[in-house]
């Protein structure tokens, strides 16, 4: 459905595939950073479960911008957009 120009279900798609490459990041993350541990690289280890964590932050961001989404689709204006 358009609401005020914007396809909100193709929005909402677009939204899902950049959690989809986040999540894919965080496990390559979380892999190097398991691998780091283990080769006793603990600052390198250290750095790289930050960075989970702020790939964690992101992935719950994407999460509320969906819900943002949906709310403000129920407010917009009530502009439509139609083929003629």
């Amino acid at each position: 459905m358009c609401q005020n120009g914007i396809n909100t279900g193709q929005f909402e798609q677009m939204i899902d595939q950049i959690d989809d490459h986040v999540k894919l990041e965080r496990r390559w993350t979380h892999n190097l950073a398991h691998s780091a541990e283990d080769a006793g690289y603990e600052g390198a280890s250290e750095k790289l479960h930050a960075a989970m964590s702020l790939l964690d932050n992101v992935r719950a961001l994407l999460d509320e911008a969906k819900d943002a989404l949906e709310d403000d689709a129920e407010k917009a204006s009530g502009v439509r957009v139609e083929l003629v």
